[in-house]
């Protein structure tokens, strides 16, 4: 199980802390390592970091791509969870996806977190 990773915890806590770049890359290896159906979960919040990365570096049409893709993948029934809550997640992803599409300012959303389920 991927949540039983030290490097999962490092993963979250680097995404949490908006460090969108290192957050991406522990979570790439941990989605080399991973099967389906938690490799999906972990692509979506890949996305998301991604998502995020684009949206510091100006590319709002990479940011709405991935944002979309994102939602798809963790939305999809049967994506397991990790021990975080996927639903608030999509909330604030949706948020800024939908900021992107009407040409308003994503900043104006809440920045997605990963909140560990108890």
């Amino acid at each position: 199980m991927v949540e039983g990773d030290p490097r999962f915890q490092q993963a979250v806590d680097l995404f949490n802390s908006a460090e969108w770049y290192a957050a991406h890359d522990v979570f790439e290896e941990l989605w080399h390592e991973t099967a389906d159906p938690e490799r999906r979960s972990l692509q979506g919040i890949l996305q998301v970091a991604v998502a995020q990365l684009h949206l510091q570096r100006g590319n709002r049409r990479g940011a709405t791509i991935l944002f979309g893709e994102a939602l798809g993948r963790l939305k999809r029934p049967g994506t397991p969870d990790l021990g975080l809550d996927l639903d608030f997640l999509c909330q604030s992803v949706g948020d800024r996806l939908r900021c992107l599409q009407s040409e308003q300012d994503p900043e104006s959303c809440t920045v997605p977190v990963l909140r560990v389920v108890d």
